[in-house]
């Protein structure tokens, strides 16, 4: 069954997906329609999952699933990983690359590799407060309150630590 995204429970889980380029709003729409059409033959040994998804700041996918009512199974779980990697040969960009991480700066998303974040930290030009995208939240509740925080309050605040720091 297809959900809206906000109707999924806090326990639900999730996937981030972070595009290494803005999607356009056409792309937008046209990737819309292919998750839905996705989450409606979404299933786990045949029985029908409970699935949201939606195309967020125009940069990032995410996928989640109501596992109280049918819990994904490695074969759904593929599935979604070949949908993805679908969506990026037809787009041309890098979905599943978790050594790429984002950053707010004013009014854009940046994406950077590890190595640039951690230069661009000793450089001071990302600062604690800088607002990061927490791409590792497991479930909604957490997508909802840590998933775009200050840098300090997720796992990129090791990048300031004073002895990795010049």
């Amino acid at each position: 069954m297809v959900l809206e995204f906000n109707e999924l429970p806090d326990s639900s889980r999730v996937w981030i997906y972070q595009s290494n380029r803005a999607f356009t709003n056409e792309e937008v729409n046209l990737i819309e329609v292919k998750m839905k059409n996705f989450l409606k033959s979404w299933t786990r040994h045949g029985d029908s999952l409970n699935g949201a998804a939606m195309v967020k700041y125009n940069q990032f996918i995410v996928l989640g699933i109501d596992e109280n009512t049918t819990a994904a199974s490695g074969c759904s779980i593929d599935a979604s990983v070949f949908f993805i990697k679908e969506l990026e040969k037809e787009y041309s960009v890098q979905l599943l690359d978790r050594m790429q991480t984002s950053y707010k700066q004013n009014e854009s998303i940046k994406v950077v590799s590890l190595a640039e974040f951690n230069r661009l930290v000793k450089e001071d030009e990302i600062l604690e407060d800088t607002v990061v995208f927490n791409n590792i939240v497991a479930n909604k509740a957490e997508f909802d309150a840590q998933w775009e925080v200050p840098a300090k309050l997720s796992w990129h605040k090791r990048y300031f630590n004073s002895s990795t720091k010049v």
